[in-house]
């Protein structure tokens, strides 16, 4: 018998399979699902923290404070390959000279003292010098001499028309007045050589008194640099220390021991700009006259001479120089003021750039060369045209800083 409202066997077997179905799927589906829930969750949580990021990186600022920085573009700069390193100041040697006598001798006055300065020709000092003393009483004998010749000759010469000598006494006197005369001119030259003109020449002779007293002259014009010149000193040519030394000072020494890898790029001829730090403000213009032929093996190091023009007067020997050097053409790439770079304690440089002026990115870039108190070269990281703060970056640094603590 069949009750109503009963399901057969078969179909309670197929309303079974149904729900085994249906069971299934729903477990499977939720196991499906929940992996593609879990993604979505993790996207927007990096997109949370991408956005996080920027915000830390950025500084929103109010007209007023925007109104204490300076802004500029970035621009375009052409920026010249050159060389930088240090070295002192010393006297131009081809212009500076010992002052010696050349013949030995006691000094008898010394006319000038230390930082004086001297021109061509004028008297450093005067020594007793026997050598001189010599030379004179040596120019009188042969002068006597020759007087003495001549009158002979001339007396020989009457007597040979009266019959009163022969032809060879008056060759004989001939000949010895000859040789008298050419002694004469000889030892009147050795006068001439220290410094005797022939007006003085003929005062000894007319005088026929000699005087030993040697004047020595300066042989350039400058200034006197050292002083062991003293009444009663001893001289003898050649042998330190000089009486005096004089140097022109229109033209100085830079010398520099450069790195050895900086070695290639020096050459011969290179314009020079030196500055010390006794006049800051002052550009001394020179030019590269020597270059080493070899490396200190100790040092590693090269040595380096500059010639620096300095009609002034202004540099001393000794001072410490610093010097810049062309060593190739310029290089054309985009440039910002230095003042906005800003280096990161991890060596990074940053700028802040802006397209608003309300709203300021840290920016990282890649310099290149860089000038103090001039322009940066940026090599990557900015475009031409961009705004960038120029003056005021560790404003914003620092008011980043004190975001992130807050």
């Amino acid at each position: 018998m069949k009750l109503p409202g009963a399901f057969s066997k078969q179909t309670l077997s197929k309303i079974a399979s149904v729900l085994l179905v249906i069971g299934a799927a729903a477990i499977f589906g939720g196991r499906y699902f929940a992996p593609t829930a879990n993604v979505d969750a993790a996207t927007n949580s990096r997109a949370q923290t991408a956005a996080n990021g920027e915000d830390a990186q950025s500084v929103e600022l109010t007209e007023k404070q925007t109104g204490s920085l300076k802004i500029g573009p970035v621009e375009w700069r052409n920026f010249e390959v050159l060389k930088s390193s240090v070295g002192t100041i010393d006297f131009n040697e081809h212009v500076l000279v010992q002052v010696f006598s050349q013949y030995p001798g006691k000094i008898l006055r010394a006319f000038y003292n230390l930082g004086d300065e001297v021109k061509q020709g004028d008297i450093l000092f005067t020594i007793d010098s026997p050598d001189l003393l010599q030379a004179e009483s040596n120019l009188l004998a042969t002068a006597g001499v020759l007087e003495l010749q001549t009158r002979t000759l001339t007396r020989l010469s009457d007597l040979l028309k009266t019959g009163g000598s022969s032809q060879k006494d008056v060759n004989q006197a001939t000949s010895d007045q000859q040789t008298a005369e050419g002694n004469f001119k000889a030892a009147k030259n050795a006068v001439r050589i220290f410094g005797k003109t022939d007006a003085e020449i003929d005062q000894i002779l007319a005088e026929r008194k000699v005087d030993s007293t040697l004047l020595v002259p300066c042989p350039i014009s400058g200034r006197i640099v050292t002083r062991n010149a003293a009444p009663g000193f001893l001289t003898q040519p050649g042998n330190a220390p000089a009486p005096y030394t004089v140097a022109d000072l229109s033209t100085m020494w830079m010398i520099a021991n450069v790195i050895e890898t900086d070695a290639p790029a020096y050459k011969v001829g290179q314009e020079v700009e030196v500055r010390v730090p006794a006049y800051p403000d002052t550009v001394f213009k020179g030019h590269v006259t020597t270059v080493g032929s070899m490396i200190d093996p100790n040092t590693h190091r090269q040595l380096v001479r500059s010639e620096i023009a300095d009609p002034q007067h202004l540099l001393r020997s000794g001072m410490f120089a610093s010097f810049v050097i062309r060593i190739g053409d310029p290089t054309r790439s985009l440039a910002v003021p230095a003042e906005a770079v800003v280096r990161e304690g991890d060596g990074t440089m940053t700028v802040w750039a802006t397209a608003d002026r309300r709203r300021f990115v840290k920016r990282t870039v890649k310099v290149g060369i860089q000038r103090p108190r001039g322009f940066s070269q940026i090599t990557e990281g900015l475009e031409a045209g961009e705004l960038v703060v120029t003056d005021g970056a560790v404003f914003l640094n620092n008011k980043l800083l004190l975001g992130a603590d807050g």
